[in-house]
């Protein structure tokens, strides 16, 4: 029994379904989930998308629960699709009812307890090929990593809706696990591959408040990577009677290489050791763990001062789709998995809840604006698995080296982790915008919205309005019944160097700490706080041991990085040269990509007429100038096949 003690967090975050979104930018992608990203998904679950890879998700259950005979197909995770789909579906829900949506999750609720055995295991891949192999590899086969995604989507679904079914699965499940699983005797000391349950168990905990889910996510987290005397995954491997389709990977592509408590570098696959992260700094949380929390700092500076893209991307490397070493960031075959932009906003978003310091948020909102919202098309019907940040397509379509990369977005994927993500992601987006505790409101991204909070025993509303990301201009419209003292911490992002407030249109100064401006004062009904960011175009180089950023530059401004199209500025993007000491117009373009500010500048480029048809020459090509366009990242292979680049040669006038 763990003995519970006073929480790290400063803060608590303001759920998803107390914060009602209306916001030019996010609006589209709001109405883009419930009109077409949920019923496309469904058909893509139900192997009703033509051309699109099979899922045949649906079709496991179904046989699972004895409806129809077969073998199971796909993935060994592939029941995870469904539970991430379902969560998206809770998130929505939560926000606005609808009886179509709700009664088909109800269904399939249903679908799931008949898939459940009698003993609470659940798992359509081994109840129906493998049943007798059922927690014999749990470094490689995924049944924990599973059963943490249906925990999410069971608390998901009950927030919302208070229905019990799915919450009954889910005990009976954890129960199930926590016979075989743990340091008791006779049950084994393994903890998953694939971490996820973790965080998935601290949120159960959060909402029955009952000791066995953190126990056992702490079972999880402390035994990992330890030898007691040998490791886990080796003694598990030797009780297989030998290689049962071994991975053949080391064990910090698992995160296992050490105890976490040991852990200085973020290492192996990328979602897994984000999950694990988010898993980690939870438990420290409840626990009031320092130790723990300071091993997530460390990782935390390893990631995003050492192994993080401009995009806040990471995982560099396709093979084991990993981390790799410091400042290895190549741009054409770059993994950076959505899954793993989605997970660092998850680990960010624990962070500052507990330090209060916008390096976390300014890394969420970098993930959120470009490594994560590139993975999914304009549409809501197309899906990058990998976001490289320099495509040629010509080369990527044919190089076996490179055979990750895609040039336009798909429509579903064999392994389909990455759409259900980007789904629920955005489903539940209002739950990264505010936070609260007794005496102050953080406000962490700038996103148009109405929230409420309670201060001194009374009710206060927030109305908040800008037209970011493309204009840095922010107000909050505050509604209470009576005067009342409290701090309004309003972020004052990294990338910005001039910032100015505003309070009932006096100019107002305010301290600030780790990067949040705390208005502190007595609010009456109807005070307005105005917020002005200064917003310019700005020139970025990268760290000089980042080898192929080397003579290069990136553009960015405000939240978003920007990139240049072959649509825009024709092809050999390489060849271009921009020049960085100018004045970079900035301009809105309702008409293209669905509206964004694109950039553009004056640059150098090769004069094609005086290139002669020889691969090498010792003569200088001249060059011209030229204006050059970029769009923002997120937006960026919508228009077809095209090349595309993130960082540019520099060049002074």
């Amino acid at each position: 029994m763990i003995e519970m003690k006073q929480r790290l967090a400063k803060m608590d975050p303001v759920s998803h379904k107390n914060v009602k979104i209306n916001d030019s930018f996010w609006n589209p992608w709001k109405g883009l989930v419930k009109e077409s990203i949920i019923p496309y998904q469904w058909d893509a679950l139900n192997d009703r998308i033509p051309g699109a890879d099979p899922s045949h998700t649906i079709e496991n259950f179904e046989i699972a629960a004895g409806r129809k005979e077969g073998k199971h197909y796909g993935m060994v995770f592939q029941d995870s699709d469904l539970y991430k789909w379902m969560e998206t579906v809770a998130y929505s829900l939560s926000i606005e009812k609808d009886e179509k949506w709700e009664k088909i999750l109800d269904e399939v609720i249903e679908l799931i307890q008949e898939a459940q055995e009698e003993d609470g295991y659940l798992n359509t891949y081994f109840s129906v090929n493998r049943p007798d192999k059922k927690w014999t590899n749990l470094k490689d086969d995924h049944e924990l990593y599973c059963a943490g995604h249906l925990i999410e989507a069971a608390v998901a679904y009950y927030e919302a809706t208070g229905k019990m079914a799915i919450m009954e699965v889910v005990s009976k499940l954890v129960d199930h696990i926590r016979t075989v699983l743990g340091d008791g005797e006779g049950q084994k000391r393994g903890y998953p591959g694939h971490p996820e349950i973790e965080l998935a168990l601290m949120k159960l905990y959060k909402i029955t408040k009952e000791q066995k889910y953190i126990d056992l996510c702490q079972f999880f987290i402390e035994e990992r990577g330890k030898r007691n005397p040998v490791h886990y995954y080796d003694r598990e491997l030797e009780e297989r009677s030998g290689p049962d389709n071994p991975s053949g990977r080391t064990y910090d592509y698992y995160q296992a290489h050490l105890p976490v408590r040991e852990q200085a570098t973020a290492e192996g696959h990328a979602v897994r050791a984000t999950y694990l992260y988010s898993g980690m700094i939870d438990l420290a949380n409840e626990l009031n763990d320092h130790e723990m929390l300071e091993v997530c700092r460390t990782l935390w500076e390893n990631t995003v001062n050492k192994r993080m893209y401009i995009t806040a991307g990471i995982g560099s490397s396709a093979y084991e789709e990993r981390f790799t070493v410091d400042y290895d960031l190549p741009n054409d075959r770059a993994y950076t998995e959505t899954c793993a932009a989605i997970a660092l906003i998850m680990w960010s978003h624990r962070m500052v809840q507990i330090e209060a310091d916008h390096q976390y948020t300014d890394v969420l909102e970098r993930a959120l604006y470009n490594g994560a919202l590139s993975g999914i098309s304009l549409d809501g019907k197309g899906y990058f698995y990998v976001n490289p940040l320099e495509v040629w397509p010509h080369t990527a379509n044919c190089r076996h080296d490179m055979g990750t990369v895609k040039s336009t977005r798909q429509q579903w994927f064999g392994c389909a982790c990455c759409p259900p993500n980007i789904a629920r992601l955005l489903a539940s987006l209002g739950q990264y915008i505010y936070s609260a505790n007794n005496s102050e409101i953080y406000v962490h991204l700038f996103i148009g919205s109405k929230t409420s909070f309670v201060i001194d025993n009374q009710e206060i509303n927030i109305n908040q309005t800008s037209h970011y990301p493309w204009l840095g201009d922010v107000k909050f419209e505050l509604s209470l019944d009576k005067p009342t003292e409290f701090s309004v911490a309003i972020r004052i992002p990294g990338w910005c160097n001039k910032v100015k407030f505003q309070v009932n249109g006096q100019e107002m100064e305010a301290p600030v700490v780790k990067g949040y401006a705390k208005l502190e004062k007595e609010w009456k009904n109807g005070d307005v706080v105005e917020v002005l960011f200064d917003m310019p175009v700005e020139v970025v180089r990268s760290h000089p041991e980042v080898r192929v950023n080397a003579g290069k530059v990136a553009l960015q401004r405000g939240p978003l990085v920007y990139c240049m199209e072959e649509a825009d500025n024709g092809a050999n993007l390489q060849d271009i040269r921009i020049f960085t000491n100018q004045i970079f117009q900035a301009a809105f373009e309702p008409d293209l990509l669905k509206g964004v500010t694109t950039i553009k500048a004056k640059a150098l480029a090769t004069d094609k007429t005086k290139v002669k048809n020889q691969l090498y020459t010792t003569e200088v090509v001249p060059v011209v100038e030229k204006e050059v366009k970029a769009i923002p990242y997120y937006a960026w292979s919508n228009r077809g096949e095209n090349e595309m680049t993130v960082w540019i040669r520099e060049v002074e006038k």
